[in-house]
């Protein structure tokens, strides 16, 4: 997968968080899952696992993820990918080792702030257009409630144990990226040099 596949699926997707619709009216069932998934996620300051990145061509890649709230990310593909998407906080880095070069996102335009927030709310700023009851879990659609492109992100949870399994990203032109998360462990451990920005800063792309 090249880095501008990836910068799409995986940060350019922003516009699929915009509005789409109108929020929907939970019932009480369906309002405790989505006070359960923020739960679990405000009480998850600091994770690593695996992860299997699928793009809208069906490119399959994978790698090691380290998050860190409030803000920072980081997204180490396996060889022979030579990407590396990294969050310090403020500014998300898409960056390519091998031909030292490297774009550079404002974490607020892009889907991993709805997760990396210091405080989760998915009742500000966010819309939940559906609760989804499965067999190992449930699923909760979200939408910004501020822009004009449509498009959705849909964030997947395992019931035993509690746990995130991954998101997808469906943009304004119904092109759908999934992240699914695998081994994905609490940790009190993570070296801060994780989360530096990679090469020397560039000017940041609005």
């Amino acid at each position: 997968m090249d880095t501008q596949t990836t910068r799409r699926a995986l940060l350019l997707a922003a516009p699929a968080l915009m509005l789409a619709g109108p929020a929907l009216a939970l019932n009480p069932a369906d309002q405790a899952l989505v006070d359960k998934a923020v739960a679990y996620l405000q009480g998850l300051p600091s994770a690593r696992g695996r992860f299997v990145q699928t793009d809208p061509r069906g490119s399959v890649t994978q790698g090691v993820i380290y998050m860190q709230r409030p803000g920072r990310a980081r997204f180490e593909y396996d060889a022979p990918s030579s990407l590396l998407v990294v969050s310090d906080g403020k500014v998300v880095s898409v960056a390519d080792k091998r031909l030292k070069t490297v774009n550079r996102y404002f974490l607020s335009q892009t889907p991993l702030k709805l997760f990396l927030a210091d405080e989760i709310r998915l009742d500000r700023g966010v819309a939940v257009t559906r609760v989804e009851r499965r067999n190992d879990g449930f699923a909760i659609t979200a939408q910004d409630r501020v822009g004009k492109t449509r498009g959705q992100i849909i964030l997947t949870f395992g019931d035993s144990p509690m746990q995130l399994q991954g998101w997808k990203i469906t943009d304004a032109r119904n092109a759908e990226t999934q992240v699914r998360l695998t081994s994905l462990v609490r940790t009190t451990d993570l070296d801060p040099g994780l989360f530096r920005a990679p090469f020397p800063r560039q000017p940041t792309q609005r």
